[in-house]
């Protein structure tokens, strides 16, 4: 990888020998591994079959390493510098535009910070001695790999304190929460595997209170940050439960609530007396605009500098075209978690990209590895064999994205391991090998491998691979803030 300084770099590849003891070259090319998956409503895994994967060798003509800044960006290409993050369309490819005015692409992972449960607290004591010294060596972790960002969930106070965090820098987002908050005052909510439940799957964007809320809270959490450069962007809120059966969600909740007032009002402005599909569809993309042109709104009087990146699409709302037209209105990019899917089609991308008018980042994905011990009982993905078939599976899902050349970015579902032990875990992280260190904070060496060699690649693959369907992308834009 490139580095602002010689003595950076000696440093990071220093590092990086020392985390590639155990497995300094990625072991012999496989084509095909084997993989099982969370199947929903059930909950229970699927049969494994085979599955193909590509690999960084696999590309032709290979893929150079390019020259770095202090942000990770490519230093061969320069674009308006803005001191801040930005997206740009350049002839067929997006990309973030870093700070110093360099094309970027974003190599994250999320939460970033450490585990809380009595067994990984006494580990992150017995390794590191304290939570700053951790915080240095992740960090270090992170760059040696190739990765140039934190994504949400992540440690933000300890990153931005860290005295390394001066040059190479580790980017960062932030989640907002602002509906889950505002829901949390209102009451109602109530926690499902993964994120928050809402009364018959509905929002609250129709209450009066919430556009005030809305402001008042990003107010109240943004300040820090307003100056940052290292601040890629804002999420809203997580997985919020959008789908084209809203409207007779509103429509069950009792007479008194103003999110079935808000839908009757909407239902008679189109002279309609019951739901249909096209309703339904029309209906989900009005509430969703009110929803983002809020939530957006807010970030941009507390904080013009940053992006809106979006509130994190999953599952269904992948596919739902009302959904991307509403938030390519506001946002600077959008944020879809993907799960259960090998590798996104082109079909898919184009229709994400063509729908919104802007790039997407994927902020949530992991595959989980038999040999870690695990039970591997929660969370959605893929469930695999091997560490090294881990790192396959992120070869092969990058490279689909990057081929897409509407994606900027991927931040990998998570850092550290679930432990079983922990009290206090979140429904959907309470087992499982998902992160890129143990709980005893003990590196995945092939995994780490296999990320290594794709990141410090990512700009040369992103140079020569070919996209599925390049006639389809066009050319010429720039998203606003």
């Amino acid at each position: 990888m490139g580095s602002p300084s010689r003595a950076a770099g000696v440093a990071l590849l220093a590092i990086g020998a020392l985390i590639f003891a155990a497995a300094v070259h990625p072991p012999a090319a496989k084509h095909e591994i084997a993989a099982c998956k969370m199947l929903y409503p059930q909950r229970e895994l699927s049969e494994w079959q085979m599955y193909p994967v590509r690999t960084v060798h696999d590309i032709r003509p290979a893929p150079k390493e390019v020259a770095l800044d202090r942000f990770g960006g490519r230093r061969d290409k320069s674009y308006e510098v803005s001191g801040f993050y930005y997206t740009r369309k350049i002839r067929d490819r997006w990309w973030f535009i870093d700070p110093d005015g360099h094309p970027s692409l974003n190599a994250g992972v999320v939460s970033v910070a450490p585990a809380h449960s009595p067994a990984s607290s006494q580990a992150l004591t017995r390794t590191f001695g304290t939570p700053d010294e951790w915080m240095r060596r992740t960090r270090e972790l992170l760059l040696a790999n190739g990765f140039n960002g934190a994504g949400a969930w992540s440690d933000v106070p300890l990153l931005r304190a860290s005295s390394a965090q001066s040059a190479p820098s580790l980017s960062y987002t932030i989640n907002l929460d602002v509906m889950s908050a505002y829901g949390v005052k209102r009451g109602g909510t109530y926690d499902v595997p993964g994120h928050k439940g809402y009364p018959e799957n509905t929002i609250f964007v129709f209450d009066p209170a919430f556009e005030s809320f809305a402001d008042q809270h990003v107010a109240s959490l943004v300040g820090p940050h307003r100056d940052d450069p290292d601040l890629m962007g804002y999420f809203s809120d997580n997985e919020l439960p959008f789908t084209r059966a809203n409207l007779d969600g509103f429509l069950r909740l009792r007479e008194s609530d103003p999110g079935r007032q808000g839908a009757e009002r909407w239902m008679q402005d189109h002279q309609a007396t019951a739901p249909t599909d096209s309703l339904r569809a029309e209906f989900l993309e009005f509430e969703a605009d009110l929803y983002f042109r809020i939530v957006s709104s807010a970030i941009r009087k507390a904080d013009p500098n940053h992006m809106y990146l979006g509130c994190r699409f999953h599952g269904q709302a992948l596919k739902d075209p009302e959904l991307f037209r509403a938030v390519g209105k506001y946002a600077g990019a959008v944020s879809v978690n993907v799960y259960g899917i090998w590798q996104l089609d082109s079909e898919t991308t184009v229709t994400w990209e063509r729908e919104s008018g802007k790039p997407f980042l994927v902020t949530e994905f992991y595959a989980k590895g038999e040999d870690s011990g695990m039970p591997n009982r929660t969370g959605a993905g893929w469930l695999v064999h091997t560490q090294d078939d881990r790192g396959l599976f992120y070869e092969n899902f990058v490279l689909a994205l990057l081929e897409s050349r509407a994606c900027i970015g991927w931040q990998w579902f998570k850092y550290q391991d679930n432990d079983p032990d922990d009290p206090h875990a979140e429904a959907s992280n309470r087992d499982s090998n998902k992160g890129i260190v143990d709980r005893f904070y003990k590196p995945y060496g092939p995994l780490l491998a296999r990320m290594h060699e794709l990141n410090r690649k990512m700009y040369g693959v992103a140079d020569v691979i070919i996209p599925a369907r390049a006639e389809e992308m066009k050319s010429g834009s720039t998203a606003k803030k």
